[in-house]
């Protein structure tokens, strides 16, 4: 109850940055999804669900998703995160995806 209280009264905030070193990631909203392409050089575009009544907008490299549901804005940025996660290459090399880097309550 108390996180539905802060969240109508203040808001909860996720910001994710785009981070990418062999090929420059473009990131859009389209309705309730959000497309990622050219991640790691391929053609078809990735796609995230938005949750409920979650507002995504993409600043240049920073993803900002503000809502008052925190399950939602929550579950919208690991929707994002899981979307690039790479898959059969080292990690340690392979750097590029979208992560979180902020999370606080309160519109910014």
């Amino acid at each position: 109850i108390n996180n539905m209280i802060k969240g109508v009264t203040e808001g909860f905030v996720y910001k994710m940055k785009i981070v990418f070193s062999h090929f420059p990631i473009s990131v859009r909203v389209d309705g309730d999804q959000v497309l990622i392409e050219n991640f790691t050089g391929e053609k078809s575009p990735r796609r995230a669900k938005i949750i409920g009544d979650t507002k995504v907008t993409v600043k240049g490299d920073d993803i900002i998703i503000e809502g008052i549901d925190i399950n939602a804005v929550s579950q919208t940025a690991a929707n994002i995160q899981q979307a690039t996660k790479i898959k059969n290459k080292d990690p340690r090399v392979f750097l590029d995806g979208i992560y979180v880097y902020e999370t606080s309550s309160g519109v910014a």
